[in-house]
């Protein structure tokens, strides 16, 4: 296939182009500076822009770009940055797609498990609701903003992406310094659930809703067992041999990053991927003990 991925140096992004060329497939990168050869193609979210000519013949489009979550504290510059890269930049590339003469047959755009809020101990599927916040909010406008490319015929479907596992970049990478010096430790209570998935998973999800046109709509891209910060704690601190009895307090972390705190590290997030499964996707690492082991060699 000749798929178009923004978003392409990223985290999942970078491993998802290596996979797909690996296996034959041509890939455009869209980037925000003039294109050089015939792989990539230049957009400009803030101007509305995208190179509609070097995206034709295009099979699939796979939006990733957005601005980090965090760690940080959520200004409202910052607030402002969080939504502008999310819903300008959809909107963009999928008004782009829409006004194609053959427009791709597929838009996978990235999404987040925020949707669902604070969801407790309940396993969460993509038949829930929305919930509460800031984040909520945002993931909302971000899926509603592909709605162009939707009622112009365009198989969407939005990839809700719990916290990627990989051993280079994401939460880990931001933890393996603290743990292997001996001073990783629980967040709060621990017994908040974190929806989590591996690199591996991430980028084998998003290849096989390449795959399945026929999913559309809201597919949650994670580990079918989520896990407690503490359970996670625990499991990081066997592989690694190293104590895990810091705490971080919660008041602290909500001293230091504030909102971003209580909706990204200390909300409690069960949310199992139904339509995945329910589809036939299999999980390389299902649990976080298979993860973490793959994931540092151990």
């Amino acid at each position: 296939m000749r798929i178009a991925i923004s978003g392409a140096s990223g985290l999942i992004g970078s491993a998802l182009r290596s996979s797909l060329a690996q296996d034959g497939h041509e890939i455009i990168r869209l980037v925000r500076h003039e294109a050089h050869g015939g792989g990539e193609a230049e957009w400009d979210p803030e101007r509305g822009y995208v190179d509609e000519a070097r995206l034709a013949g295009s099979d699939a489009v796979v939006h990733l770009a957005a601005a980090p979550i965090g760690p940080t504290r959520w200004t409202a510059r910052r607030k402002r940055l969080l939504r502008d890269s999310r819903i300008k930049g959809t909107r963009t590339l999928a008004t782009a797609v829409a006004g194609m003469d053959h427009p791709p047959k597929r838009l996978i755009s990235a999404s987040a498990v925020g949707f669902y809020g604070d969801t407790g101990t309940t396993a969460t599927t993509e038949a829930a609701s929305q919930g509460e916040g800031f984040l909520a909010n945002l993931v909302n406008e971000w899926e509603e903003a592909t709605e162009p490319a939707r009622a112009a015929g365009v198989s969407v479907a939005h990839s809700r992406t719990g916290v990627v596992v990989a051993r280079s970049g994401g939460l880990l990478g931001f933890l393996l310094p603290l743990f292997k010096a001996g001073l990783g430790g629980r967040v709060g209570s621990g017994r908040q659930y974190m929806s989590w998935v591996s690199l591996d998973d991430a980028v084998g999800a998003l290849r096989f809703l390449l795959d399945h046109p026929d999913i559309t709509g809201p597919v949650n891209v994670t580990a079918p067992e989520p896990t407690t910060n503490a359970a996670y704690t625990k499991a990081l601190g066997r592989v690694l041999h190293r104590p895990t009895v810091t705490v971080a307090p919660a008041p602290a972390l909500r001293l230091a990053v504030g909102e971003f705190a209580d909706e990204c590290v200390l909300v409690s997030q069960r949310v199992v991927p139904e339509r995945l499964l329910a589809a036939g996707y299999s999980f390389r690492h299902p649990d976080i003990d298979s993860a973490l082991s793959d994931i540092m060699g151990r």
